[in-house]
């Protein structure tokens, strides 16, 4: 196909520059031999390597992950048990193609559910997708649906699918990011695990057929299909390919209590340097990945809780007159063993400069965020290392100050001030109009009648 022949045209490009020499501890520098990538510190959800994480690609089988995770949740809610047995019905397998079938299910043929999970995850029986698809939803559609529900869930923000086990189709998509979360939410469940870390499974004969025997596609797990590829931190994984999508694969590994998950889309054969022979790009680059982790990064504490970083002016007290604050709790992250800590930009936000005493130990007063380059690591409270008690006697001259100063006594004594005022004025106008004139008094005192004639 001419897609096929593009993108491998692409992946050969890709592999003449991995040629050059690369800083271990640069991710930029992996140059991995695939068009989209992800490593996922699966513990504490960190990411650690983006390649493209986020742009939508073909997931091929990888999509059967999801698949199986509908199913372990059917189980964990009592709807299913793994050793339920179902029927297959026509519906499940009529419209497969030929190329995708490998456990060559029959109509009316029972198997039961933990089968069918081995079917579909160790050597991507597509037929097992739509039986299980049934045995959850009833229907096909409405299990599809279910998909595309739980990858909102997840917080999958790059994904639709259309079918339950990866064939091509324009609208079925998903990207490395969101399955390595679709990934990390089915390694919650052990049968999920128990059944991707088996090399080889028998599923005992039926109604319809004999025994048959399933093996491990994946080659970080087996050697079975690929040979020299075996990685023993990897506890398993899912592969895929089609012609759109490359060659991909979904991969886990632990390493003490580290977990990581790789995921690797659009790759395929690849040229290494002093070897002849192509190389499976999906198994080299995941593993490549999987051991860049677990060699470069490592969990960093990178505050305590013991130590101040500021301090706030308190007023009311004799006591003291600032408080240490400190942060509350501390920020782990998964970081690179060559990042130097001293590095990290710290942000320090007091609610205010000064405060009033009383201040009780452990009162937050303030906010502190780390951050690198932009990616923000976490904020934490920032609280009052001691206790710093009150001063009653400054307490109430303050009071005293204050109430003198306020607007409202200003108020109340400018008016009282302005009443007496106006009461004094009118006292002193009313006593000057009624003051006796001299000369009137003086006038009355000497007057003599006369009588008229």
């Amino acid at each position: 196909m001419k897609k096929y022949r593009f993108l491998s045209l692409v992946l050969l490009l890709t592999a003449i520059l991995s040629l050059f020499p690369a800083s271990a501890s640069d991710q930029e520098d992996l140059d991995l031999f695939c068009t989209n990538a992800v490593l996922l510190d699966a513990n504490h959800g960190e990411v650690l390597y983006n390649m493209k994480a986020n742009e939508r690609a073909y997931p091929a089988s990888i999509t059967k992950v999801m698949t199986a995770l509908l199913v372990m949740e059917a189980i964990e809610y009592g709807q299913l048990s793994p050793s339920d047995v179902v029927t297959v019905s026509q519906t499940a397998v009529e419209q497969i193609p030929p190329a995708y079938v490998i456990g060559s299910f029959k109509a009316g043929e029972t198997i039961s559910i933990e089968d069918l999970l081995y079917c579909m995850l160790l050597e991507s029986d597509c037929d097992a997708s739509n039986i299980l698809a049934e045995a959850v939803d009833s229907s096909i559609s409405d299990f599809v649906a279910h998909m595309n529900r739980k990858a909102g869930e997840l917080g999958c923000q790059g994904t639709h699918f259309t079918n339950t086990y990866g064939l091509h189709d324009e609208n079925h998509y998903s990207t490395a990011y969101d399955l390595a979360l679709i990934m990390q939410a089915a390694l919650e469940y052990d049968l999920f695990r128990t059944v991707i870390k088996t090399a080889k499974y028998t599923v005992p004969a039926t109604n319809i057929s004999g025994e048959r025997f399933f093996y491990n596609k994946n080659a970080l797990m087996s050697n079975l299909y690929y040979s020299g590829y075996f990685y023993d931190k990897c506890i398993g994984g899912k592969t895929g390919t089609t012609d759109d999508a490359g060659r991909c694969l979904a991969a886990a590994a632990e390493d003490g209590d580290e977990l990581l998950i790789s995921v690797v889309l659009g790759s395929g054969p690849m040229p290494v340097p002093g070897e002849q022979e192509l190389k499976q790009g999906q198994f080299r680059e995941s593993r490549r990945l999987l051991e860049y982790g677990f060699n470069n990064f490592h969990r960093v504490t990178i505050t305590k809780d013991s130590e101040p970083v500021t301090t706030v002016k308190v007023t009311m007290s004799r006591q003291a007159d600032e408080v240490n604050l400190k942060p509350q709790g501390s920020i782990v992250r998964t970081l690179p063993k060559s990042m130097d800590l001293d590095d990290i930009e710290c942000r320090i936000t007091r609610f205010a400069d000064e405060v009033e005493a009383p201040v009780e130990a452990g009162q937050v007063m303030g906010a502190m965020t780390l951050s690198y380059e932009g990616e923000v690591y976490g904020t934490l409270d920032l609280v009052a290392v001691t206790s710093v008690e009150r001063s009653e006697l400054l307490y109430k001259k303050e009071q005293f100050f204050a109430f003198w100063q306020s607007s409202g006594v200003k108020l109340a004594v400018s008016a009282a001030l302005l009443l007496a005022g106006l009461i004094v004025l009118r006292l002193l106008v009313f006593r000057k109009k009624h003051r006796p004139r001299a000369g009137a008094v003086r006038s009355r005192g000497n007057y003599r009648g006369t009588r008229m004639r």
